[in-house]
């Protein structure tokens, strides 16, 4: 009886431990940190997960994962790919698969659940999907295939094939490879709601591939597939290209499990004809164009049977070998729909349209009682200039009428940058509602949210926060989508951090430095862009993306495999910097085919000359430092303690050199004493540390005397002046100058009709442009007080400590990280601080408190601080924190 007692309360405990936790919950499920993507580039994809509880200190104690070929098996005892049982463990981001071999083009279904620390189990996840992509050359049985005609590289052409379906119960994955843009239509619907696809590449390296599932859009029978295609990229003399017009490989396969079939594929016996659409512009800088489309073929593009253009035979092609990649970034999408705030007329036939604010995308307009071959005209400006003047610098549409209603015209192979349409052609002024614009982007998490109490700040932010949705459209971030649509590796060095600490930019980061990885050349030269599809300015900065950007992309996201991956790209860069580096310094090195200029600094105030060789020195030099800083702790991660010690050893010797050559005893400057010259030795370790609070008045002098307490720097100053600010405490100095009205500044910009950020300081040229963005991180670390504690990565340690400007009252401010959202509500009400903190299970915080504080009150708790550089310590949860300053 004593023994079966003692069972009986041993069962009782088991049962306790492993009860189920309503209020316990796993959510927004990812696969390689994408949403249930259909085609990833590996066999072993990687799993990731949230967890919610709404108990204080909530940790994940082990995870169980099920993954099945087929939803209704995923179940305890069925799923046949992977079940991974109680596996004790904390980790819950980037989980690696252990299950049974994935086949090429396979597809499965996965769910999860958790138990925490106590015991508590959650209830099953929702369900997601993934899919493994074609990743093999011999994975592919279709061939490259073309509808070449006079028009060239104008041409968007459609390529059609039929195909017979006895049943439509198994899943059909359709695997589409285009060089260049391409829409796919079954039986007369557009598959999916992605736009201007796929993502950008090098060509000469590499081309992507999409995934579609077209089970939904399929019938018993006879079926008609359309691929429609326009040349984006893929342009006469551009790297890579080898044909007068898009190109395309797909193949459609029949998937059960983890076996797939292929049961249609490009070949010869595919048809091709023309569209409505054509393009003009060759994708170089001012000349990327527009679209021409004939309203008379409009109606009937998707029809397969067209009296008006019969199928003729399309050709197949050789394409030089190069790496097919499933494309790893979200597809571009439309984000958002505009109309006009006001329509004037210009003169009889003329109109001016304007959107409101800048915008990256599309136009819709439909037009009435138009006469056949009517043609209308319409021409795209990011601003007017102060005479009133339209600069479109070659972006126009036109649109050939048919006569007949209705007259619809929209952008599909081709996008602009603008505010202003100018819309000539027309008897009578449009109705405001008859036109619309898209704002297009690569369809990442917007991750991030921040408000204050002054409203100019809160100005600033929203703009830098829209201008990068502005620049982020096809898996990269260009300078400016209207002028040269290039990813410049300085603007991406300067906005990255701002960039990752907004949105959610893991895939797109993973095929952006993929793109960087691909155009290194044999010598170790790295290009300015990437990708590189012609000569391109810049310097040492641009150059070092691959490593600064791969640093902060493991920070933010925590895929140490993206550093393994590039670690011999970047060695092989820094080599090419030792070929260049003369007595221990870095030193211009030659102008190429592929890259030009030597900057250090770019796109400066009027009154600072950015190419004086001191400046351009102590920058690269000083950026030089930090890259051998980063790639110390990038050795660390991997493992490579021998190649970190020597890294360190650079690093120091540089930060000796510089200081022993450029530092000014007599004004404790560096350089030309600009607040570059002065910040970036701070920065990156140069200043000695008995010299670092002259250095720093310097600074100070040079702020507030020479430029009037004015930012005065350009792409590159911007972060590292914002990052001397966030790490010095300075956030007095940094919101008196973004306070400044005047030229130059950031509300100078606003008050003259700003509503994306400028390439220059005085708004010439560019007008939507990644050159002053650096600062946006600024508002999160400094004001809302979330920064990740050093060398921590994904958040999983995070110091809050607002810096509190006098003026700013309150803040609300949340970061969505890997583990959840991080979010810090302050209020400040005379003395008194109230703070509102949430952390995501997975993370924990340490809250510094001022120097001043001698107590606190925690969830109504009084505590008194133990010493001068208190912390305290938060786990996931919750809480409310009172202190008086």
């Amino acid at each position: 009886m004593k023994n079966l007692l003692l069972f009986f309360w041993l069962f009782l405990i088991v049962l306790g431990c492993g009860r189920t936790d309503e209020s316990l919950n796993v959510y927004d499920l990812k696969c390689e940190n994408l949403s249930s993507p259909l085609g990833v580039n590996t066999s072993i994809p990687r799993f990731s997960w949230k967890i919610k509880s709404e108990k204080k200190g909530t940790e994940q104690a082990a995870f169980q994962v099920l993954v099945a070929s087929e939803k209704k098996l995923l179940k305890e005892g069925k799923a046949d790919l992977w079940d991974s049982e109680i596996t004790e463990t904390e980790s819950s981001v980037w989980v690696a698969y252990q299950g049974t071999e994935l086949k090429a083009g396979s597809h499965a279904f996965w769910k999860v659940r958790i138990k925490d620390e106590a015991g508590n189990i959650s209830n099953w996840s929702e369900p997601a999907e993934f899919g493994i992509g074609l990743l093999h050359e011999n994975d592919w049985q279709a061939e490259y295939i073309t509808f070449n005609t006079d028009a060239g590289y104008q041409e968007c052409p459609q390529l059609y094939k039929s195909f017979e379906l006895q049943e439509t119960d198994s899943k059909l994955l359709l695997q589409v490879n285009s060089l260049g843009y391409h829409e796919v239509f079954v039986n007369g619907k557009k598959v999916g709601d992605g736009v201007l696809t796929p993502a950008v590449s090098q060509f000469d390296k590499r081309s992507l591939v999409n995934t579609y599932d077209i089970s939904s859009y399929v019938k018993k029978g006879k079926n008609d597939l359309i691929l429609w295609l326009g040349s984006g990229w893929y342009t006469e003399g551009l790297p890579g290209v080898v044909n007068n017009g898009p190109v395309v490989k797909a193949q459609l396969e029949k998937v059960e499990g983890n076996y797939s079939e292929v049961i249609l594929k490009t070949d010869s016996s595919w048809l091709g004809r023309e569209s409505s659409y054509t393009r003009h512009g060759n994708w170089r800088p001012h000349r990327f164009g527009g679209e021409l489309i004939d309203g008379s073929l409009t109606k009937t593009d998707l029809a397969v049977d067209d009296t008006n253009r019969s199928w003729q035979k399309i050709s197949v092609i050789e394409v030089p070998e190069h790496e097919l990649s499933p494309q790893m970034t979200e597809l571009n999408r439309i984000q958002d729909t505009l109309n006009p705030t006001a329509v004037v007329e210009l003169s009889k036939d003329t109109f001016l349209v304007d959107m409101g604010k800048n915008l990256t995308g599309w136009v819709k307009v439909h037009f009435r009682d138009l006469k056949k071959a009517q043609e209308v005209k319409l021409e795209y400006c990011d601003h007017l200039t102060n005479e009133g003047m339209f600069n479109d610098r070659n972006q126009y549409d036109k649109y050939i009428a048919s006569g007949k209603s209705p007259e619809i015209f929209q952008n599909k192979f081709n996008y602009h940058g603008f505010r202003y349409i100018r819309v000539s052609g027309l008897d009578e002024m449009p109705d405001p509602d008859s036109i619309c614009a898209y704002l297009i982007h690569t369809d990442y998490e917007l991750a991030s949210g921040f408000e204050c109490s002054d409203q100019d700040l809160n100005a600033i932010h929203d703009m830098i926060f829209y201008t990068l949705r502005c620049l982020s459209i096809g898996g990269d971030l260009v300078d400016c989508p209207q002028i040269e649509r290039l990813g410049y590796g300085g603007d991406g060095n300067a906005s990255t951090v701002t960039a990752q600490t907004m949105f959610n930019l893991g895939p797109l980061y993973t095929n952006w430095l993929q793109a960087w990885a691909d155009v290194i050349r044999e010598d170790g030269g790295m290009p300015h862009t990437a990708p590189n599809p012609y000569n391109a300015g810049g310097g040492p900065y641009w150059c070092g993306f691959i490593i600064s950007a791969s640093w902060n992309t493991y920070l933010n996201y925590g895929d140490a495999s993206i550093l393994q991956k590039y670690y011999p790209v970047m060695q092989k860069w820094l080599g090419y910097v030792d070929k260049y580096s003369v007595d221990g310094l870095l030193k211009p090195w030659p102008n190429t085919e592929y890259r030009n200029w030597f900057l250090g600094d770019w796109a400066t105030p009027e009154g600072i000359d950015q190419t004086d060789e001191a400046s351009v020195h102590v920058v690269n030099n000083s950026y030089l430092a930090v890259c051998y800083d980063q790639m110390n702790k990038i050795a660390q991660v991997l493992g490579k303690q021998e190649d970190a010690g020597k890294f360190k050893v650079k690093k120091e010797q540089l930060q000796t050199k510089i200081h022993e050559v450029y530092f000014s005893e007599s004004d404790n400057s560096y350089g030309t004493g600009t607040q570059i010259d002065l910040a970036f030795p701070m920065i990156s370790g140069v200043v000695p540390e008995n010299l670092y609070e002259k250095v720093k008045q310097s600074l100070y002098k040079e702020t507030n005397m020479k430029w009037d307490g004015h930012l005065a720097c350009g792409l590159v100053g911007i972060p590292v002046v914002t990052q001397w600010t966030v790490e010095n405490g300075e956030a007095d100095l940094m919101y008196s100058m973004l306070k400044k009205r005047d030229y130059p500044g950031y509300l100078y910009m606003i008050d003259n009709g700003a509503t994306t950020t400028w390439e220059h300081w005085n708004g010439e040229r560019s007008r939507i442009h990644n050159c002053y963005n650096g600062i946006g991180s600024w508002f999160y670390e400094a004001i809302g007080g979330i920064r990740q504690a050093e060398n921590v990565p994904m958040y999983q340690k995070v110091i809050i400590q607002p810096q509190v400007p006098k003026g700013i009252t309150w803040a609300k401010t949340f970061k969505e990280t890997p583990f959840g959202r991080i979010s810090v509500n302050w209020e400040l009400d005379g003395e008194m601080m109230t703070m509102s903190v949430d952390i995501p299970v997975g993370s924990e915080a340490d809250v510094l408190l001022p120097e001043t504080v001698k107590e606190y009150d925690l969830e109504g708790k009084r505590n008194i601080t133990q010493n001068i550089n208190s912390c305290v310590n938060l786990k996931s949860g919750q809480y409310v924190l009172n202190y008086k300053l």
